[in-house]
């Protein structure tokens, strides 16, 4: 680990308790109560499925213009962060949809987009499993991965689209912010905390990309002896008459 990558986690676990202290000490919902802490991580998790998943938007058009490597790795790296994130802003909605709506999942507009966005990405990484040839897998990729991203508007706007449950934006909205400023600050903060989070994620994920690709390009060099080429048969001495 570099001295940056050490500054940076440093800097990042800082981040994280001052997150953490902040959603502890935040006041709790009127309604709601305690439960609506949920919000300081799931808040986060969202954004950056949003944020993950522009990257690897961007990975993929700068491949398709460039064709470098360095471009599909990122594409890659930030699909793979953007999943996880994903999935943690359902299973964090599902754990606040059941004392508040009754039930763990419901067909809302909001939360079936998200799915869907969940499982478009989830298709994105078995598509690069399943193509062996690395140009042939940094194209198709290139190309879902640009296709994929429509659904990130959709998502975001479903609760403006469609008859939803799930509450309308309070945060990035036009005027001021519906949230109380307290609340307000406390969420500002934990967003930046993950948004570290991510950084470091993404970076310790394109290294680990770097150095699967230099191991796949060692293994594939020209004049590269094969495995078990040194070893070599066993003598045997034949006597077409057998022993007397």
């Amino acid at each position: 680990m570099t001295r940056i990558d050490r500054h940076l986690v440093a800097a990042t676990g800082v981040l994280v308790l001052a997150g953490l202290a902040a959603a502890l000490t935040a006041p709790p919902d009127r309604l709601q109560g305690d439960l609506q802490r949920l919000m300081y991580v799931h808040v986060p998790a969202a954004w950056l499925a949003y944020l993950s998943f522009g990257l690897t938007l961007a990975g993929s058009v700068g491949w398709l213009r460039r064709r470098q490597d360095r471009w599909d790795r990122l594409a890659a790296s930030a699909a793979e962060v953007g999943v996880f994130f994903t999935g943690l802003a359902i299973v964090l909605g599902a754990i606040w949809g059941k004392p508040v709506w009754g039930v763990w999942w419901t067909w809302d507009p909001r939360l079936v987009t998200t799915a869907v966005l969940f499982f478009a990405y989830l298709g994105y990484l078995a598509l690069r499993r399943a193509t062996v040839d690395a140009v042939q897998r940094a194209r198709r990729s290139a190309i879902f991965g640009v296709v994929a991203f429509v659904q990130v508007p959709v998502v975001h706007f479903s609760v403006l689209w469609w008859r939803s449950l799930h509450q309308p934006p309070t945060v990035l909205r036009p005027g001021d912010p519906t949230i109380d400023h307290v609340m307000l600050a406390a969420l500002l903060v934990n967003v930046v905390a993950f948004t570290a989070v991510s950084v470091v994620a993404l970076r310790l994920r394109m290294r680990l990309a770097n150095e699967e690709a230099e191991l796949a390009a060692a293994t594939t060099a020209p004049g590269r002896p094969l495995a078990g080429s040194a070893v070599t048969a066993p003598a045997v001495n034949y006597h077409p008459e057998g022993r007397r």
